[in-house]
Order: structure tokens, then C-alpha cells, then sequence
């Protein structure tokens, strides 16, 4: 076994990790906006703060493995940019890329005011409409939308290599 399969294995694994939690955070969160007791709300939202450890770390481990894996595979990681003639590394990396700024003009920020909204609630003793809120909060919804879409087109480019 090479250092560049053991690199692409890594890489994989990693994936899976990554988008385990992606996938366990937004189950988690849609059964906690449809509970009506504040308690099963609350136990599903620290539920889907554990599937959040596998979202943060695994993103950034994901990327740097990547990379290293296009690198060692002898990919062109800047495709045309650097006069190569695969691009689907590159494109791999704009869509990742694009979802960095999510995290800090939309997920950060609003999930300040859905803590706010859960702590009252669970002072309160039940869901409120201030909770019911954060849970709809569309631009929330989009951008954990874009998250899913980017990352299935990411692996269909792996796996594709169309271009």
C-alpha cells in the first residue's frame, strides 16, 4: 500500500465521518422543531451538538487530507490556474470553500439568537414561539441546504472526475 492510497483512504474515512455528522445534525435538529415538549427539544438539540464534533474537526481534516491526496496523486489542486488540465480539484475546492463563510455570517450569528430562544424556552418550560422561529429561520434552512448540495457535488466530482 502506497502513501498516496493510505493518504486517499484517510481522506474517505474522514468524508464519512464528516458527513455522518452532517447528516445526524439535520435529523437530529428536524425532530427536535417538530417536538412539542421542551425536553425532548432540548435532549434533541444536545444530540445534535454531538453530531456538531463530527462536522468541525473532520471539515478541516477532510480538506487538508484532500489536498495532500490531489497533491501526492500529481492532480493540478489549481487546475487551469496553474496550466493544468483536470479541474475538477479545483472545483472541489471553490464549492468546499464556499461553505466557510456560512459559518460566520449566518451559522454563528443565528445560532446565538436559537440558543437565546432555547434558553428561554427551557426557563419557560415549554416551546415557544420564539423557539418555533429559530427553528424556521429560512436563511438558516438555505444555507444548511447549500451545505448538503456542496458536499454531494464535491463527491460526485471525486468520484466522476468529469473534467
Amino acid at each position: 500500500m502506497t502513501g498516496t492510497m493510505i493518504l486517499n483512504l484517510l481522506h474517505v474515512l474522514s468524508g464519512f465521518v464528516f458527513v455522518s455528522g452532517l447528516v445526524g445534525r439535520g435529523l437530529a435538529l428536524r425532530d427536535a422543531a417538530r417536538a412539542d415538549e421542551i425536553h425532548a427539544v432540548a435532549a434533541l438539540v444536545r444530540l445534535a451538538g454531538r453530531f456538531e464534533t463530527l462536522v468541525r474537526a473532520p471539515s478541516i481534516v477532510v480538506l487538508g487530507l484532500g489536498l495532500l491526496a490531489a497533491w501526492r496523486g500529481g492532480w493540478p489542486i489549481l487546475g487551469f490556474l496553474q496550466g493544468g488540465t483536470v479541474n475538477w480539484v479545483l472545483a472541489s475546492l471553490v464549492l468546499y470553500l464556499s461553505l466557510a463563510p456560512l459559518i460566520a455570517w449566518i451559522f454563528l450569528p443565528r445560532g446565538r439568537t436559537f440558543e437565546r430562544a432555547l434558553q428561554e424556552a427551557v426557563a419557560a418550560g415549554r416551546v415557544t414561539p420564539a423557539l418555533r422561529e429559530a427553528f424556521a429561520d429560512p436563511v438558516v434552512a438555505a444555507a444548511h441546504a447549500w451545505e448538503l448540495v456542496a458536499i454531494t457535488l464535491v463527491i460526485a466530482l471525486m468520484v466522476m472526475k468529469p473534467f
